[in-house]
This record gives C-alpha cells, structure tokens and sequence, in this order.
C-alpha cells in the first residue's frame, strides 16, 4: 500500500461527500466498523463523534483506525486509508460537526442538545480501486 503524499485524483475523491466505514480495534481485539462522515483537510482526516460513544474509547485506547470511503455512484470506486488518531478535540459549539453535516447535508447538524468529540486522523497508508485502481 502506498504512503502519502495522496495523488490529486485521490484528493479529490476524498474531498467529497462520500459513503464512508471507521473501523477501530476493541480492547479484546475485535474490529468494529460502521458508517461515518468525515472531511478530508489539508492531507489528513476529521471524524465526529457523540462523546458518548464507545468507539472514542477504543480509539484512545488504540488509536489505528481504518477508514473506506466509497463513491456514492459507484461504490468499486474507493480508497481506503490507513492511520492514527493523533488529536482529539472537544467540538464546543459544534463547529466541526457542522462542517461535516453541512458537506454531507447542506445543513447544520439537528442534533444541537449533545457533546460532540473531534478526532484527526494522520494517514499513514492508502489503497484505491476502480477507477483510481491504477493511480499512484
């Protein structure tokens, strides 16, 4: 698998709005995958999530993390990424959050009554197939 720099036409992918997985590893070693947003900024990757959620645990405590974003119109059309949680921040006044709603959405997010966590993603490896099977 490559290593970043990521080429133009996987920036660009990566830069839409996308069907996307996170996977991350629990403390007994399963995986656990399930659809998110994201944003793809400056080379790395910003995730959202309820700060109630068990997979901010698992990440602390493992920050590797996979994550797979899918062309909406032709799914084989994918990259998928290898990295490490490497910042998290608290998202006061939903900010990012919506950022990424308004990206998916065009809308801030709805739900305005729960604490939301930030984490960055450094890539540290990369895959695409489809129509950027060929790219490098």
């Amino acid at each position: 698998m490559p290593r970043p720099p990521l080429p133009a036409p996987v920036e660009e992918m990566l830069a839409q709005p996308n069907f996307a997985t996170i996977s991350s590893v629990r403390p007994d070693g399963h995986p656990v995958s399930v659809p998110t947003w994201y944003l793809y900024e400056n080379g790395r990757i910003l995730v959202n999530m309820d700060a109630g959620r068990k997979r901010i645990d698992y990440l602390r405590n493992d920050p590797r993390v996979s994550l797979s974003a899918m062309d909406p119109g032709d799914w084989i059309t994918h990259v998928s990424l290898q990295g490490r949680v490497v910042d998290w921040v608290d998202d006061e006044g939903l900010v990012d959050i919506d950022r990424i709603a308004r990206h998916y959405t065009g809308q801030p997010y709805a739900v305005r009554d729960r604490a939301r966590v930030s984490a960055w993603i450094d890539i540290d490896r990369w895959h695409a197939w489809g129509r950027l099977k060929h790219v490098r």
